[in-house]
């Protein structure tokens, strides 16, 4: 609570902080979140240099860019620089930011340097939500480029058009997944923002849902121009009552600016709609990522285009050509036995029940959920919502809780005590062991699908050929 408060209360912006700067020193210059920026602010002119522990594809794209890259992190990398950016995964004795500061350089972490790169572009799109980010940023993002805007773009997972998680771009707009967790997103001020949902996520941040509904409201009062709503989530519209004209609701009433009608299944788990304004059919929409979760996601998209500029043709070729990002149903090979492998980052019980509904309307025989829990007080507080939500699948197979930033010490929650929730169900202390159990029981029609944003993936990419 003392953390939510302090980061409500000091975000701070300084216009000055970029001017007379030409060196920009990255610290964990590899990461995905940091790729785009380094891709913005190298297009803008800037000399980037950067270092990380590993060497990785992402790294690779940025040398080729000409950017100097060190490995690993030393002491003297920062020297000449006039300004270092660090990974919210650096830890405190970082040998560079230690030096960093001994020399007088200004520090900013990554998540302050995506504000000032968002304002580096007069039409910003800034997307917020518990659930849906990187779907509906991928999708605006698909959109615009389609179009021809060539917009920029911070992406929270890998976008097939632009093999990337982001892009700089020379037109006038930026497409930005806007993160509530530690009030990241209050660094931004967007001309444009959506708001998808609100949910009771992160809890041991805000401490509250009220917290949560508190700093979402922030959110779109530092919105320029207009914050498109999603009108059928109840603790959205709470938290933006009041704000008048600025809310643009979007959802499945007609009393909404921009709705879904006539919603459809077109295929097994993947949807079509009209999509309106007001009294006015601006194109029909439909999608080739499966789940129903995926109409607000996708009207979310097509109402911040519309809002932007494009027509409907534009905004329905666009949706119709998204095939989803990295970590979202991202379908990754067979085992040698057939099975289907696939891989997703849902981590909330209300992401697990989307997914696992689409999953389950596809037509395979059975559907295996590979489950890694995420952080002790999420499971704990939510665990008879994850029992209820993973017995959607037919064979549940989980491992250990993945503590990320968290000790057990205060919440003394296991696996184990999910896994006795869920009849049937097993678990596992190591991925080899989830992985052996899933290849040895799934077949031919039969879908595997990993479920986590922690390491997971591994299990998946380990399965394959099994």
């Amino acid at each position: 609570m003392e953390q939510f408060e302090q980061s409500f209360h000091n975000i701070s912006y300084d216009p000055k902080l970029l001017s007379g700067k030409k060196r920009l020193h990255f610290v964990g210059i590899g990461g995905s979140g940091m790729f785009p920026l380094v891709q913005i602010l190298h297009a803008a002119g800037y000399t980037i240099t950067g270092s990380d522990v590993l060497e990785g594809d992402i790294i690779q794209y940025e040398r080729q860019l000409g950017i100097f890259v060190s490995i690993p992190h030393a002491a003297e990398n920062v020297e000449g620089a006039d300004l270092v950016i660090y990974s919210a995964a650096i830890l405190p004795g970082n040998p560079e930011l230690a030096r960093a500061s001994q020399l007088g350089i200004p520090m900013v972490e990554r998540s302050v340097m995506l504000g000032y790169v968002q304002r580096m572009y007069p039409h910003s799109i800034c997307i917020a939500g518990t659930h849906g980010k990187t779907t509906t940023t991928g999708m605006t993002t698909q959109i615009l480029q389609m179009a021809g805007r060539d917009p920029a773009a911070v992406i929270g997972g890998k976008l097939p058009l632009i093999d990337g998680y982001g892009k700089a771009g020379k037109g006038d707009n930026i497409v930005v997944e806007s993160c509530e967790f530690s009030n990241t997103f209050l660094h931004l001020a967007p001309w444009q923002s959506v708001i998808l949902n609100i949910d009771n996520d992160h809890l041991d941040f805000f401490g509250s849902m009220e917290n949560s509904r508190r700093a979402f409201r922030k959110f779109a009062q530092l919105t320029q121009w207009k914050v498109l709503a999603n009108a059928d989530d109840a603790d959205t519209m709470k938290a933006l009552s009041g704000l008048g004209d600025k809310v643009v609701p979007f959802g499945r009433t007609a009393a909404c600016h921009y709705q879904a009608r006539d919603i459809r299944q077109i295929r097994p788990a993947f949807y079509g709609f009209g999509f309106w304004c007001g009294e006015e059919k601006v194109c029909d929409i439909a999608l080739s990522v499966p789940g129903a979760h995926n109409v607000y996601n996708a009207l979310a998209a097509a109402a911040s285009a519309h809002l932007a500029g494009l027509g409907g043709s534009e905004i329905a070729a666009g949706l119709a050509a998204f095939r989803g990002t990295g970590r979202r149903f991202e379908i990754l090979g067979h085992t040698s036995c057939g099975a289907v492998v696939a891989d997703d980052y849902a981590h909330h019980p209300t992401e697990l029940a989307a997914t696992l509904n689409a999953a389950k309307q596809m037509g395979f025989r059975k559907v295996f959920a590979v489950f890694q829990p995420f952080t002790y007080s999420r499971t704990k507080l939510l665990l008879d919502d994850f029992a209820r939500v993973l017995s959607i699948a037919d064979q549940v197979v989980m491992t250990e809780i993945m503590g990320s930033r968290e000790t057990n010490d205060q919440y003394h929650i296991y696996t184990a005590d999910l896994a006795a929730k869920i009849p049937g169900s097993v678990w596992y202390p190591d991925f080899e062991g989830v992985v052996q159990y899933a290849c040895t029981h799934a077949g031919a029609e039969d879908l595997i699908l990993t479920l986590g944003c922690g390491d997971i993936y591994k299990a998946a990419k380990m399965m394959l050929g099994r």
